[in-house]
């Protein structure tokens, strides 16, 4: 969707110590995959890097490494895991909203892409636009913060 390069994802993975997965081949990158019997929380303590992370850098490696735990060796997620995935890891910001025009049509985008795939970037631009149109978001907008 963006025409961003496929090396936001292996930045937000990217382990210290390790060489810059950048300068890999994208056909090496499933090779450091971590196992998916292995907790995103602990995946996410093993990234030495995120240890003194804000909350957002940690919240894109959540997603990055769920995204990740979830696609196929190609680094794609198929349309019905990317739906299961909004469904079962997103619901608080997709419930209530499947009657909303926007929102079916952002779901019928899945169906656009080749083979019904996608990739890192398409799915955050996903997660993002279905955060934007929320009502999640509103209530987000209506919390009273101290300073």
């Amino acid at each position: 969707m963006c025409g961003c390069m496929h090396s936001t994802q292996d930045q937000a993975l990217h382990l210290e110590g390790e060489p810059n997965p950048s300068a890999a081949p994208t056909s090496t990158l499933t090779s450091r995959k971590m196992p998916k019997s292995i907790s995103i929380s602990k995946q996410l303590a093993s990234i030495k890097a995120l240890g003194k992370g804000s909350d957002l850098e940690k919240a894109i490696a959540t997603a990055a490494l769920i995204f990740r735990n979830s696609s196929d060796p190609d680094g794609k997620l198929g349309k019905p895991t990317a739906k299961n995935l909004l469904q079962t890891q997103f619901r608080n910001f997709t419930e209530g909203q499947e009657t909303k025009q926007k929102y079916k049509d952002l779901l019928s985008e899945l169906d656009e892409h080749t083979e019904n795939k996608l990739d890192f970037e398409d799915f955050m631009i996903l997660l993002l636009s279905i955060t934007v149109m929320s009502d999640l978001l509103q209530n987000i907008w209506s919390v009273k913060t101290t300073k």
